[in-house]
């Protein structure tokens, strides 16, 4: 590879960046970063910020910037980020990003790509709000996308299926809305660094993949 392959993955709720992003780390052979995972490893693993995050956690608050922003200087040192990585859920705002470019300048890294999987908002509530998940297996399924073969019944251990309550219309809807206000401006905030490739997150996930590699091998040769 001629370009380390650092991306970060866009979109709205529901848009698949975590399924794209699994594919993507066995095609190119780097890590994918998601914001609850690193947090989650920071926390188990007792480091400084881990535990300021497990703090504020336990306390029910968010997690400050400041403490985010530690935890991601310590997971892109891993020698498995040395080729590149994909974060996925960060950043949210513009602060985070504006924080995010101060560490690739410490680090004297660049990123290759922000790709944007744009899904119209109607398409991202029929996805979320149609999920239903096994209670007691955890296993997933959708009522129009991944149906179970019988109808509230998981396919591989028999529990019943249920929705969560977040997965609503009502609580994607604001979910949605949230979105567009906090992390939306990012598009164009990467739009200026010349960094944003947009592309359409509707189709079969073989052909959303494909259209994401395409992006990215376009800006690794050029």
């Amino acid at each position: 590879m001629s370009k380390a392959i650092r991306i970060i993955l866009m979109g709205p709720p529901g848009c698949g960046k975590g399924t794209q992003g699994k594919q993507l780390e066995v095609k190119y052979n780097i890590p994918q970063l998601s914001t609850g995972d690193m947090l989650r490893q920071a926390v188990r693993d007792c480091t400084e910020v881990g535990l300021q995050a497990k703090e504020c956690m336990d306390k029910g608050n968010l997690v400050p910037d400041e403490v985010l922003i530690g935890i991601m200087r310590e997971r892109l040192a891993a020698s498995d980020c040395d080729h590149g990585y994909i974060l996925d859920g960060y950043p949210r705002t513009i602060g985070q990003a504006e924080a995010l470019d101060r560490l690739f300048s410490e680090n004297g890294q660049n990123l290759l790509a922000v790709i944007n999987m744009d899904v119209p908002d109607n398409d991202v509530v029929a996805r979320i709000s149609g999920r239903r998940q096994c209670k007691k297996c955890g296993a997933g399924f959708h009522v129009e996308f991944n149906k179970a073969k019988q109808d509230g019944i998981c396919d591989a251990c028999g529990g019943e299926l249920y929705q969560r309550d977040d997965d609503n219309e009502m609580t994607v809807r604001s979910r949605l809305k949230i979105y567009k206000e906090k992390t939306a401006p990012l598009l164009g905030y990467y739009e200026k660094q010349g960094l944003l490739a947009n592309t359409p997150g509707t189709g079969s996930i073989d052909e959303i993949f494909s259209r994401v590699c395409s992006l990215i091998d376009e800006r690794i040769v050029s």
